[in-house]
C-alpha cells in the first residue's frame, strides 16, 4: 500500500510541476524501490553525490533508486511533508527550511554558530548535538542519516573595497532570505535587510534597488551577480548545511546491516558532494576574478561581536537551544 501511494503522489506531484514522473517505475509496487528528490539540477554536487549513494545501496543491498532533480517533487517544504507522510523515502532539502518541522534545527543559520570553515566541518562530523538533531524529528515521521556542504555566506556589494565592520554597512540595503534571522543578523550586522527571492537579486542589483546581497561564491557566475557587484568580503556570516532526510517509515523496514549502510553511503556521497563542490566554487572564483571581482578577506571580529545578542537570545528560548550552542562551540579551535 505504501508503495502504491508513494507512486501516486510522486506522479501527482511531479505532473503539476514537469508531468516528468509517467512510465519511470514501471508499474513496480516494489516496498525496496525507493524514491530520491531534491531541488537543483542534475548537474549539481547535490545529484552527483546522490547517486554515488544510490548507486553504492544497489551495489551493497537489493533496494533499487529513482532520483527526481530539479524540485520535481516539489520545494523543499513540500518534500519534506512527502518524506513524513512515507510516501517520498529520501530528500535533500536545506536546514533552514527544516526549522518550522522542528526548532531544533534553527541554530544551523545562527550567525557564527561556526566561525570557519574548519569548525563547521569539525561540529557537523563528529558533534554529538548535531546527532542529536538529526534524530530529534523521528516521531515526526523522518530522521537525518546525512549532510552536505553549500559554502559560507558572505557579503557582496555594489561599492568598492571591502566591509570590514558594522559601520562599512551602514545605510546599504542588502538582500536576504526571507526568514526572521536572516533579517535580524544583517540588521545586527550593520546593514538595512532587503528580504527577496533570489530570482529578484540580479535585476535589483542592477537597477540599485539594493547595494548587495549574501551568499555563497556561486552565484557570482552562474547567476552572474559578478556584473554588477565587484566587491566580495569574506564575512562567512553562516554556514547553512544541506540536509539528507529519510523516512522513519523506510529506515525502520530495512535490516540493521542495511540502515548501516546508509549511513556508509552517504559518508562516501559528502566526499563525492564535496570534490565537485569545490571545483564550482573554485570555478565561479576565476570567472569572478575575470569579470574584475575583488575578493577580501577580513578579521570577522567586528561583526562576531555584533551578532552576540542573537546568539544569547537563542540561547535563552531554551535549555536545548543553550546545550546545543556550548556543544557546536566547543569544537572552536
Amino acid at each position: 500500500m505504501k508503495s502504491m501511494m508513494k507512486r501516486l503522489v510522486a506522479g501527482a506531484v511531479a505532473a503539476a510541476a514537469l508531468t516528468a514522473l509517467t512510465g519511470c517505475s514501471g508499474g513496480s509496487q516494489d516496498p525496496k524501490h525507493l524514491l530520491i528528490a531534491h531541488g537543483h539540477g542534475d548537474w549539481h554536487p547535490v545529484n552527483i553525490g546522490l547517486e554515488k549513494f544510490a548507486e553504492e545501496m544497489e551495489a551493497e543491498t537489493d533496494y533499487t533508486f529513482d532520483i527526481y532533480p530539479n524540485g520535481q517533487l516539489g520545494d523543499d517544504s513540500a518534500m519534506i511533508q512527502l518524506v513524513k507522510a512515507g510516501v517520498m523515502d529520501v530528500a535533500k532539502v536545506s536546514a533552514s527550511a527544516l526549522e518550522q518541522f522542528n526548532s531544533a534545527y534553527s541554530i544551523f543559520s545562527l550567525p557564527y554558530v561556526f566561525q570557519s570553515t574548519e569548525h563547521y566541518f569539525n561540529v557537523m562530523n563528529n558533534s554529538e548535538a548535531v546527532q542529536e538533531i538529526f534524530n530529534s524529528t523521528r516521531e515526526d515521521g523522518f530522521i537525518a542519516i546525512g549532510w552536505f556542504d553549500s559554502g559560507s555566506r558572505s557579503i557582496y556589494t555594489t561599492k568598492d573595497g571591502p566591509v570590514e565592520s558594522p559601520d562599512d554597512l551602514h545605510g546599504l540595503k542588502i538582500r536576504t532570505q526571507s526568514s526572521p534571522t536572516s533579517v535580524a543578523m544583517i540588521n545586527a550586522m550593520g546593514g538595512s535587510a532587503t528580504p527577496m527571492s533570489s530570482g529578484e537579486v540580479y535585476t535589483s542589483l542592477q537597477q540599485g534597488i539594493i547595494d548587495g546581497a549574501e551568499n555563497n561564491e556561486t552565484v557570482l557566475v552562474d547567476d552572474g551577480h559578478g556584473e554588477v557587484c565587484k566587491s566580495y568580503t569574506y564575512t562567512q556570516h553562516q554556514y547553512v548545511p544541506d540536509i539528507v532526510i529519510m523516512s522513519v517509515e523506510t529506515f525502520d523496514s530495512m535490516s540493521k546491516e542495511d540502515q548501516q549502510k546508509v549511513y556508509d553511503a552517504m559518508a562516501d556521497a559528502w566526499e563525492a558532494h564535496e570534490q565537485e563542490w569545490l571545483q564550482i566554487v573554485e570555478r565561479n572564483k576565476e570567472g569572478a576574478k575575470e569579470m574584475g571581482v575583488q575578493f577580501y578577506e577580513i578579521d570577522k571580529t567586528p561583526f562576531i561581536e555584533a551578532c552576540k545578542p542573537l546568539q544569547e537570545e537563542f540561547c535563552a528560548e531554551s535549555e536545548d537551544n543553550a546545550r546545543y550552542f556550548a556543544d557546536f562551540q566547543s569544537y572552536l579551535k
